[in-house]
């Protein structure tokens, strides 16, 4: 029988690659809902063409072909989620709008394969809290968090030392870091090793996605920071490392291809085929060293964050993804997305959230105030 796929953000990088995974076995997956924010139209038109989905999502108001089973606006991802029965909800949906859509999937107690790491690091507590109460299982599709669940299957997690996630350093590892303020977005989106989408190709060249990736990977594997190191590794073929106490290091190795975590995801236990390139290890030189601090303060605000792991997450999540915005809109620079994400973390320290309300509550007015603090001037 085939498993029944949703996929939410189905136009962006990571959808289109679960697509394609599904493309190639068509014997086992059937897409039985999608989702986008309606900006890409055509390419939406044309999956729906090829996958004929029961039920199609946008956000925003647009006409789709006469006969398509279409939600729109706002909430159109959550009722997406409750309007199909799939056994497989992939949750590919970019920055901090995957969270009351992932707070959703974990309430049907089906698998989520989830590419949206801002919804673990600003609701981790709440939404793992409605995973087990629902029984619904999370397969990260994170390529760096796949490998350490790899690397985890059948190991005794008492014997578990620390996880080590791997970054490449992004574009500007060997840069003058007097330079870096005049780094343009262009430069910015130019990606090493990896093809993906503009928030996180930035993200990647401040290594605030890796701070995110800690903060993920504490509620994953129920890790404490102290468990959870970082190197960079600039050729991108170790995707991470577990190590054991007893001195043993497991690694997940292979091409910097999103389609072998898809795939891993979609259908585990099993391996599938998924169309990625294999690994040529001969003639590669593996290298690792430490993040700077200097380089990469956005890293190291993360782990700040974890000192108080409902607030502070959400500021440095949604801070940081406003300031993202107005770099490549050319309104901060390069070094201005750090230290807007630092004002925000000083400014609503020690307050409290307890519930996925709350949660939202506090993303909006960051917004605001991230937002005000760029307006100032900050640059």
């Amino acid at each position: 029988m085939k498993q029944k796929v949703c996929i939410l953000g189905s136009t962006g990088s990571i959808g289109t690659q679960t697509l394609d995974v599904v493309r190639r076995h068509a014997d086992k997956f059937e897409v039985v809902g999608l989702s986008a924010s309606g900006k890409n139209l055509d390419l939406l038109v044309s999956q729906i063409e090829e996958f004929s989905p029961e039920v199609v999502a946008t956000v925003e108001d647009v006409n789709l072909p006469v006969g398509v089973n279409h939600l729109k606006g706002k909430g159109a991802n959550e009722k997406l989620i409750w309007e199909v029965e799939a056994d497989i909800y992939v949750v590919a949906l970019s920055g901090t709008s995957g969270i009351a859509p992932t707070y959703s999937a974990v309430s049907t107690g089906k698998r989520v394969a989830l590419a949206n790491k801002e919804s673990l690091v600003s609701a981790g507590k709440f939404i793992l809290e409605r995973c087990r109460t629902f029984g619904s299982e999370i397969i990260p599709v994170d390529s760096e968090h796949s490998a350490i669940f790899q690397c985890l299957l059948g190991q005794d997690r008492d014997a578990l030392k620390r996880v080590i996630l791997t970054a490449s350093g992004g574009p500007f590892l060997r840069k003058p870091l007097e330079e870096l303020d005049r780094i343009t977005p262009e430069e910015a989106l130019s990606h090493p090793v990896w093809n993906m989408g503009p928030k996180i190709t930035v993200d990647s060249a401040t290594m605030m996605n890796k701070g995110l990736e800690v903060i993920e990977a504490r509620w994953l594997f129920s890790l404490s920071p102290r468990e959870i190191s970082v190197l960079v590794h600039p050729q991108g073929v170790v995707h991470s490392m577990v190590e054991f106490k007893d001195g043993s290091v497991l690694a997940q190795m292979g091409t910097a291809d999103m389609r072998i975590p898809i795939s891993f995801a979609l259908g585990f236990p099993q391996r599938i085929e998924s169309g990625a390139d294999f690994l040529e290890l001969a003639g590669k030189g593996l290298t690792f060293e430490d993040p700077d601090p200097e380089r990469f303060p956005l890293l190291f605000l993360a782990y700040k964050a974890l000192e108080d792991e409902t607030v502070l997450p959400v500021i440095l999540n949604t801070a940081n993804e406003v300031a993202v915005k107005a770099f490549l809109e050319g309104k901060i620079k390069f070094t201005g997305i750090s230290r807007v994400v630092e004002i925000c973390m000083e400014k609503f320290s020690g307050g409290e959230v307890v519930s996925i309300e709350d949660v939202l509550d506090l993303h909006y007015r960051t917004i605001e105030e991230a937002e005000r603090i760029i307006s100032e001037g900050l640059s």
